[in-house]
């Protein structure tokens, strides 16, 4: 895999001069610079922690204070060191400590995860052991093989408290949040966003980690106010990554395929369903899938990403847990005017732009009404939402009973499917550029969309007098201002994705992965003729290249499906593409649903738990109840600061504030919009036309597909 190459092509290069070389060594400004290597050391009364670039070329020192158990004292070391300098410093530490013991090894570690208080002293999380998992634009992506948490004061200052009954249950409560599962992160590459910001936007720092995809977004927020940095941290995402080389007509290209699972309204299945009043849904994942040739080193390297989302219905619902029941009654709460609803919608648009796709999966009709309680309920919600939108921004809201369907084959049911992936793509666009590594780290591309610099998150702007302008420069910029890029290398204009279809079906697990799929290999095909891998954007469902695209998507439906149900998914379609014996799939899925109602009943309580401490919607305090005393989805602790702290991303009993970074005013809903040539772009890569679109649609028979505009 290729090296991250984050330091090359940077215009700023200040020089420092090394006691050992005669020359000087250009290096990049600190906020530019991601620290890949460390080792900690410690005294009776300090840690000190030594980091490094990949290049061995930056060096820096982390000072955190241990004699106050109750406080976070953290200071950095303003000098840039070499690596002799790094350890003459660390002699000198040695010798001024001798008569306490002088200086000792910790720890190698690859980044800090955070830092975290229950009822006595602070505790380090670290990364000790890490493994790469792919790459991406040349920047490596990890995963956590192995963590340790350290507490910080030295033995004679930890108090009895320290291992208390409570306080090791809560350190084992934050364990069971296993780091070494699906949790992933790059030192280089934003990972928690997707390509298409990445390369249109420069967000560092802060920002980033606000994000709604960091998971420990609370346990570094107290060395990034300290340090106003994130040079010690590293942002983690929880979800799916695989990347993999494949083959089609003898060219070679990697897939990427990868899922950011929220942190907010996070948990289990039954803790966590619907919408909360702040316009957060359970189960919330965004699905990127991203192809790209390896092409040598100075040539322009083609790369192309399509997103999707998948999210629990956005109304308030719920299920009552029992350990009688596997199918408990669905509770359905009225929200008169849908306002928490229209929330979650505004927020998609800010994040996606317009359209938004809706393909709910839901069955419609049923002996005893649970499903289409939410169907009819759900189909109000958009009616409502659309008559105060202009119609451009009208929810697009298809209803397909997959269900019902998938009694027939399970190609008839990937044919259907794949016709409403191709309409949503049709509608929502891909994004497709070609660049060169330099023009990766130089921001080639302007794009329609602007960064909303207070919340990290995607805003769509349109400004009708730059329209022409916009494309220009767009064209402008990428193409070098003469179409040729490295000699005779000619630089296609990029494409953008504007909008984004959202699937549902009930647990937003096994009927939404088998949609998810449909619209992957539907993209698939239009991403490699964008690349010019294929000449025809189609790929058959009996196409090796289909097979090979569904083995990811089973994969990524396994895993999600594991870390919000309890088990795997239900893939009886896949299993029936495979030709797997049908007494053998009814086995498997009869064995699934055993374990999910097992893990449900028996295991979830604690584990929403856990993701609660976690994510800091829980804060332990001395002299309040304890977490497990309290009802698992609707938690109140008072911060240190002495003010009531309620879990924002909980239940949805309490009042509504908006001003979390990642939900949108309530004002009225941002316009989106493409100019001339953007809309020309989007349109050479399809071989579709709305009107032809929907006229596929209508041929699936009306109570099939439902079109809402």
């Amino acid at each position: 895999m290729a090296s991250s190459t984050e330091n090359e092509g940077l215009s700023y290069s200040p020089r420092i001069r090394t006691e050992d070389d005669e020359e000087d060594l250009l290096l990049p400004p600190p906020d530019q610079v991601s620290m890949q290597k460390f080792r900690l050391y410690k005294t009776q009364s300090n840690f000190y922690m030594i980091g490094r670039d990949k290049t061995k070329t930056y060096w820096r020192v982390l000072k955190i204070d241990r004699r106050d158990p109750s406080e976070l004292n953290i200071r950095e070391d303003s000098t840039t060191y070499t690596e002799r300098e790094c350890y003459d410093l660390l002699r000198r530490i040695h010798e001024g400590n001798k008569a306490t013991g002088g200086l000792k090894f910790v720890t190698t570690c690859y980044g800090i995860v955070g830092f975290i208080k229950f009822l006595g002293p602070y505790y380090m999380l670290l990364i000790t052991k890490r493994r790469q998992i792919g790459a991406i634009c040349g920047h490596n992506v990890y995963a956590v093989c192995k963590s340790e948490m350290i507490p910080l004061p030295n033995s004679a200052l930890l108090s009895s408290i320290s291992n208390s009954k409570n306080e090791n249950r809560y350190k084992k409560l934050l364990c069971m949040v296993d780091l070494t599962k699906d949790f992933f992160f790059s030192y280089s590459y934003h990972v928690m966003r997707s390509l298409q910001k990445n390369l249109c936007d420069r967000e560092t720092g802060h920002v980033l980690y606000e994000t709604m995809f960091v998971w420990n977004e609370f346990l570094t927020r107290g060395i990034r106010n300290h340090l106003q940095n994130t040079l010690w941290t590293v942002a983690l995402v929880y979800g799916f990554f695989k990347q993999a080389t494949l083959s089609v007509s003898g060219r070679e290209f990697k897939l990427t395929l990868i899922a950011r699972r929220s942190r907010h309204y996070a948990g289990t299945r039954y803790l966590k369903r619907g919408v909360n009043e702040k316009g957060r849904v359970a189960n919330d994942v965004e699905t990127e899938q991203i192809v790209f040739e390896v092409v040598p080193e100075g040539f322009p390297m083609q790369i192309s990403s399509v997103v999707q989302n998948r999210g629990s219905i956005p109304l308030f619902w719920s299920q009552e847990t029992s350990r009688l029941i596997i199918k408990p009654d669905i509770i359905l709460s009225k929200d008169q005017n849908f306002e928490a609803t229209k929330l979650h919608f505004e927020n998609l648009a800010k994040r996606y732009g317009n359209p938004i796709i809706i393909l709910n999966l839901i069955k419609t009709q049923e002996k005893k009404p649970r499903e289409s309680i939410l169907r009819k309920e759900f189909a109000n919600a958009i009616d409502h939402i659309n008559k105060s939108l202009s119609e451009k921004n009208r929810l697009r809201f298809l209803h397909w009973d997959l269900h019902k369907h998938s009694k027939s084959k399970a190609t008839n049911v990937l044919l259907l499917l794949g016709k409403v992936a191709a309409y949503a793509l049709t509608l929502t666009g891909f994004f497709y550029c070609q660049v060169t590594s330099d023009l990766i780290h130089e921001e080639c591309m302007n794009s329609p969309f602007t960064e909303n610099a207070e919340n990290g998150s995607l805003s769509p702007q349109y400004n009708s007098n730059n329209d022409n302008e916009d494309g220009n420069n767009l064209e402008e910029r990428c193409n070098g201002g003469n179409n040729v890029v490295n000699g005779n290398h000619s630089i296609k204009c990029p494409t953008f994705q504007m909008g984004v279809l959202r699937t549902n079906c009930i647990d937003c697990l096994d009927r939404t992965n088998v949609a998810q799929y449909a619209f992957g290999l539907a993209s698939l095909g239009h991403q490699l003729n964008a690349l010019g891998v294929v000449d025809n954007p189609k790929i058959d469902l009996d196409a090796p290249l289909a097979d090979d695209l569904m083995g990811f998507y089973e994969r990524m439906g396994d895993t999600l499906a594991h870390q919000y149900g309890g088990s795997a998914a239900h893939n009886k379609i896949f299993s029936e593409r495979r030709g797997q014996w049908k007494a053998a799939t009814q086995s498997q899925e009869f064995f699934r649903t055993l374990q999910r109602y097992y893990n449900n009943a028996y295991m979830d309580a604690e584990k929403q738990d856990a993701i609660n401490v976690f994510l800091g919607h829980f804060q332990p305090q001395q002299g309040k109840s304890a977490l497990w005393e309290l009802d698992s989805d609707q938690h109140h602790s008072v911060r240190r600061n002495g003010q009531t702290n309620v879990d924002e991303d909980a239940g949805s009993i309490f009042k509504r504030s908006l001003s979390d970074g990642n939900i949108l005013r309530g004002s009225g809903w941002p316009l989106i919009a493409m100019n001339s040539r953007q809309q020309k772009f989007c349109r050479s890569a399809f071989p579709y036309q709305f009107q032809e679109e929907n006229n596929v649609l209508s041929e699936s028979s009306p109570e099939s597909i439902q079109v809402c505009k």
